[in-house]
């Protein structure tokens, strides 16, 4: 997927009626932006953070990462319901700095999410029923000191980075913008085809 402008961004913000881009030195806007390509089990997406420097300028730093599950978990469900694939849209203050599953510091859930949850068991990604809740849907590495290609099983509806070391750079700002700003972030989920309205629009036409 191609890098977005910070422009792209701001604009596809408003027309989804989402909020902007936050202000302040270190106050970071976290972005996910889904890739068309919905069935492949790579890290196909991407992790915007972008976040004014001290002379007030806003900085973008992008990072492959997956936001869907991995085709092991939408194989082989872990819960009854489906597998879990985070919907698009805005979650305000869903996460902060704690132990992903008790393990090591990542971005963990503590805000409610929506989610689809996927039944039929196959490699392609179906957005079906929604489910809104406490899923453990954190940001988190694939593992570490290692840099992944393939999802199978890093992710069962998690955020998560391909790179370990990008990863630690997040986590790395993440403490110092907690540190002015508190320990609450929120997160956006955008389609690819956001970045594009008129692509969005003719796509839209063509289902109508």
């Amino acid at each position: 997927m191609k890098k977005p402008t910070i422009k792209q961004i701001t604009e596809a913000l408003s027309q989804a009626g989402m909020p902007p881009l936050f202000k302040g030195e270190l106050n970071l806007t976290l972005i996910g932006i889904r890739s068309k390509d919905t069935d492949a089990n790579s890290f196909n997406d991407l992790l915007c953070v972008l976040h004014e420097d001290a002379a007030g300028k806003m900085q973008l730093l992008t990072y492959p990462i997956t936001t869907d599950p991995g085709r092991h978990y939408r194989e082989h469900p872990i819960n009854v319901n489906g597998t879990a694939i985070l919907k698009p849209g805005h979650y305000k203050k869903c996460w902060q700095i704690g132990a992903h599953q008790g393990k090591y510091i990542a971005l963990v859930q503590r805000g409610p999410m929506t989610v689809y949850r996927d039944r039929n068991k196959d490699a392609h990604l179906d957005m079906e029923q929604e489910e809104t809740g406490y899923f453990g849907i954190n940001l988190h590495r694939a593992g570490a000191n290692i840099h992944t290609l393939k999802t199978d099983k890093v992710s069962a509806g998690c955020q998560v980075f391909a790179n370990s070391e990008d990863f630690d750079a997040v986590m790395e700002l993440a403490h110092k913008s907690a540190a002015k700003y508190g320990n609450r972030f929120s997160y956006t989920l955008l389609d690819e085809a956001d970045l594009c309205p008129t692509a969005k629009q003719a796509e839209a036409a063509a289902q109508a």
